[in-house]
């Protein structure tokens, strides 16, 4: 509910400020689902994290290096034409960039064909395989 909240609350200020989609509601809406979908593979991360150490101060320390090259290292800030050879090839083909892409499209237009698909198999296999990972740490704790 707290991502349904947050991104309810990012729209409505960006409407308020001017953004305005392209594409129409329902791709927009679409890449809305999307975006909370990555928000819920990546509350499994963190859960995990949060489960295997001991405080908040470690599971900030343990969190960063996942998310330094998950969002650095995407095309979130920076064309990945401009990078270098292998981190060019990481920040086509990583998670964080997929939804990006399937965002964008969503909301400034394009094809919807692969993009979307994509981001959602990125964001199911994450799920996949971290939420019993972090129920058998549940568990154990």
């Amino acid at each position: 509910m707290r991502n349904v909240l947050v991104i309810v609350l990012i729209t409505v200020v960006g409407f308020a400020v001017g953004f305005r989609a392209h594409n129409g509601v329902l791709p927009f809406i679409g890449g809305l689902a999307i975006l909370l979908l990555f928000g819920i593979a990546l509350a499994r991360l963190f859960a995990l994290i949060g489960l295997s150490v001991s405080n908040g101060e470690a599971a900030q320390a343990a969190a960063f290096p996942f998310l330094a090259p998950l969002v650095f290292a995407s095309n979130a800030f920076v064309d990945p034409s401009s990078m270098p050879g292998p981190l060019k090839w990481w920040a086509k083909h990583q998670p964080v960039s997929a939804t990006i892409d399937a965002m964008r499209v969503g909301v400034h237009g394009g094809p919807l064909t692969h993009t979307f698909v994509v981001a959602i198999l990125w964001s199911v296999g994450i799920i996949a395989v971290l939420a019993p990972l972090a129920v058998a740490r549940y568990r154990k704790s």
